[in-house]
């Protein structure tokens, strides 16, 4: 039996870089600074040229994001310019330089994932790898896996134990994981008002950060345990922020918006595993192209015996179990 333990990321340090302004907020924003400019011209008391031409930039840089389209209606130069604005943001506010790509699916590329509940003994380096390759909040530590602590015989993660804390793995015990399962009919979608949340054609289920509205309809309709809800401005400390960053994947979300598992989709959208897959060490992990006979996760499909959480739903998530 091993020793290893399940252990919580630690909060770290308050040092985070700040998130770009909601849209809801913005307004607010617009107001307090038109009067702290009222105010210095009133005294006299003018900022600095440098510091003034760097304010000015930034108000600049903030109203063009503000008045920026859905992600979905931008054309390529619109998201190039979008992206341009988000990195001197980043620059301007905290010295960091972030590399935000806006790369588009790959052709003929499916993604599938299947998780092996015989393998997995419950380490949780996928959620570890998950937070750290995502800019998850470590304050709150939010988390977009969960693994359980199964009884034999039960196979709905809402029995098992989502919060334990002891020496893995227990006897007689089987650890199963969730996150989000990119369904084909996915409710989050059809949930959502302002149409934040869709499905790009490679499979994965995205949502455009700026256009969420914080009403949480798809949480309440997602039956996997699949969304997050940022309540507050994210914690990261600086020398841990990721700065490989993907528009739609593990840029630094705003305080108020809906977050989810994207499969690393700044990893896979360049021929790489995501970060849960990657870093377990078991094996229990399999990710890949559905439209590939020769890949990995076809063979699981084929050759395992495999089956989906809820899948009477009819949602057709893209995530499955195996037994070997």
């Amino acid at each position: 039996m091993s020793n290893r333990k399940k252990t919580d990321d630690a909060p770290g340090n308050d040092t985070t870089l700040p998130v770009q302004n909601s849209r809801r907020n913005f307004l607010k924003g617009l107001s307090i600074a038109a009067a702290a400019c009222s105010a210095s011209l009133a005294t006299g008391c003018l900022p600095t040229t440098a510091r003034a031409a760097e304010s000015g930039e930034q108000f600049a840089l903030q109203w063009q994001e503000y008045f920026k389209k859905h992600y979905r209606l931008m054309t390529q130069k619109e998201k190039d310019e979008t992206v341009a604005r988000l990195e001197r943001q980043a620059k301007l506010q905290s010295g960091l330089d972030l590399q935000i790509s806006t790369q588009a699916p790959r052709e003929n590329v499916l993604y599938g994932y299947a998780f092996n509940i015989t393998r997995c003994e419950g380490f949780m380096e996928c959620v570890a790898a998950c937070i750290k390759e995502n800019n998850l909040d470590r304050k709150a530590k939010t988390q977009y896996i969960r693994v359980f602590e199964m009884e034999p015989g039960q196979l709905d993660p809402g029995t098992g134990d989502g919060k334990y804390f002891h020496e893995v793995p227990v006897d007689n015990k089987f650890y199963m994981a969730v996150q989000c399962f990119h369904c084909e009919k996915a409710p989050c979608i059809k949930a959502c008002p302002t149409k934040a949340t869709w499905r790009e054609p490679d499979g994965i289920v995205v949502v455009d950060y700026d256009w969420c509205i914080g009403c949480r309809y798809c949480q309440a309709a997602c039956p996997y345990f699949g969304r997050r809800f940022n309540w507050a401005k994210p914690s990261i400390p600086k020398e841990e922020i990721n700065r490989k960053q993907h528009y739609l994947g593990n840029r630094i979300r705003p305080m108020g918006k809906m977050e989810k598992c994207t499969f690393c989709i700044q990893r896979t959208r360049e021929g790489k595993l995501p970060a849960c897959v990657e870093a377990c060490p078991t094996g229990s992990r399999v990710f890949g192209n559905l439209l590939d006979p020769e890949s990995e996760i076809r063979f699981v499909l084929k050759n395992k015996k495999v089956f989906r959480m809820k899948e009477d739903l009819g949602t057709d998530p893209k995530f499955w179990y195996f037994i070997d």
